[in-house]
C-alpha cells in the first residue's frame, strides 16, 4: 500500500515507518518541527516526507498540495499527538482533537483507510477487566490528555471511513534492550523518583502499571495495517496485559543501591504540602502528573488484537524492568552510580 503516517518523527511514528517499509509498503512520513524521521535506534529512516501541522486546516497546505497528497495515498495512519500531561485543554483540544478531524478530512478526501493511534487509558480511572469493545467512556478521566484521546476517538468512530482503532498503554523501551531513543512523559516523573528527589508517591494498594514495549506496539500497529479490511470497525488493545503491581516497580528501582525507592503513600493520606519544597515543586511540575496511574488496576485485554494478528506480547515482568534501567544508566540518563 502507499500509506501516509503523521507523527512519523515522533517515538511510535518512527518505528512505524520502521516496520512498514520492511513489510514492503510505500510510506511517507508527515512531520513538524522534527524534519527527520528516526528509529528507536536513532538511524535516519529512508521515507519520503512532507511538512504539515495536523493542528491546521488541510495541515496548513494549499488545496492543490491537499488534492495531491490525498490521492496519493491508500490508508493513513495517525500516530501525530501530543502525550504531556501538563498542557491547556485548548493544546489538547488543537492537536488531539482538532488534528484528527484534519487528518480524518485528507483521508475522506482521498477515499483512504485509517487506523488511529489512541491510547488504552481512555477508559478513564476505572479498575477491573477493560475490554477492547468497551463502550467509550464520556468522563472519568484523569487528565486532560486521555479525555482528548477520547475526543479524537469519538470523531474517527463517527467518520464515514473504513477506520480501526489502536490503543497502546504505557509506552516504554524495546523487549530485549531497553532502549528508547527519548526519555520524556514517564520517564521525567521515573528520573524524579530513581535519583530520590521525589521521594514519596500517593499510590493505591493493589494499583498496577500495564508497561509495553515499543517494538510490541509498533509491530502492532504495522501488522493491523496490513489487514485493515478484516480491522475495520475495530478496537485492538497493544498492551502487555500483564499488569505490574506500582510496589514491585518501585522495588525494582530500590533493588539498585544507588537509587531510592519512593515511599508509597495511600492517596488519602498524602499531602503535598508537607513535603519539603523541593520536593513538593517537582511532585507538582512532573512526578505528581501522573501519579493518577499510581492508583488505578487496569487489567487490558487484547484478544480481538491477537486473534486477527497472532501477535502477543512478550513478558513484562521485573526482569524486563530491569532492562528499562539497565539502558537509561547505559546512556547517561540515569546516573551509574
Amino acid at each position: 500500500m502507499r500509506i501516509l503516517v503523521t507523527g512519523a518523527a515522533g517515538l511510535v511514528g518512527g518505528e512505524v515507518c520502521v516496520g512498514l517499509l520492511e513489510a514492503g509498503h510505500s510510506v511517507t512520513g508527515l512531520v513538524h518541527k522534527s524534519p527527520t524521521v528516526r528509529a528507536n535506534d536513532g538511524r535516519a529512516v529512508p521515507v519520503d516526507t512532507l511538512a504539515g501541522d495536523v493542528s491546521q486546516p488541510r495541515f496548513g497546505w494549499s488545496e492543490a498540495h491537499f488534492a495531491e497528497g490525498a490521492a496519493a495515498h491508500d490508508l493513513l495512519i495517525h500516530c501525530a499527538a501530543t502525550v504531556r500531561f501538563d498542557l491547556s485543554e485548548a493544546d489538547y483540544e488543537a492537536v488531539n482533537v482538532r488534528g484528527v478531524a484534519h487528518a480524518l478530512a485528507l483521508a475522506e478526501a482521498g477515499g483512504m483507510g485509517f487506523l488511529h493511534v489512541s491510547t488504552a487509558y481512555v477508559c478513564g480511572a476505572r479498575d477491573g477487566v477493560i475490554g477492547e469493545d468497551d463502550t467509550l467512556p464520556l468522563e472519568g478521566f484523569a487528565n486532560g490528555y486521555e479525555a482528548s484521546k477520547a475526543a479524537g476517538e469519538r470523531l474517527v468512530r463517527d467518520s464515514d471511513l473504513d477506520w480501526a482503532i489502536a490503543r497502546p498503554s504505557i509506552v516504554v523501551g524495546e523487549h530485549e534492550s531497553g532502549r528508547i531513543r527519548q526519555f520524556d512523559t514517564t520517564y521525567a516523573a521515573f528520573k524524579l523518583i530513581a535519583e530520590g528527589r521525589v521521594r514519596h508517591m500517593p499510590a493505591r494498594e493493589g494499583a498496577t502499571l500495564d508497561f509495553v514495549p515499543i517494538d510490541h506496539v509498533a509491530g502492532g500497529i504495522v501488522a493491523l495495517a496490513g489487514r485493515m479490511k478484516e480491522a475495520a470497525g475495530g478496537t485492538f488493545h497493544l498492551v502487555s496485559g500483564q499488569p505490574l503491581p506500582v510496589a514491585d516497580f518501585t522495588g525494582a528501582i530500590g533493588a539498585y543501591p544507588h537509587f531510592h525507592e519512593p515511599e508509597l503513600v495511600a492517596p488519602e493520606a498524602f499531602d503535598p504540602a508537607t513535603l519539603p519544597a523541593l520536593e513538593r515543586r517537582l511532585f507538582r511540575r512532573v512526578a505528581g502528573l501522573y501519579a493518577s496511574y499510581f492508583q488505578r488496576d487496569p487489567h487490558f485485554t487484547d484478544e480481538a488484537f491477537r486473534a486477527l494478528t497472532g501477535l502477543s506480547c512478550p513478558p513484562t515482568g521485573q526482569a524486563y524492568i530491569r532492562r528499562l534501567i539497565d539502558h537509561c544508566i547505559e546512556v547517561g540518563f540515569l546516573p551509574a552510580d
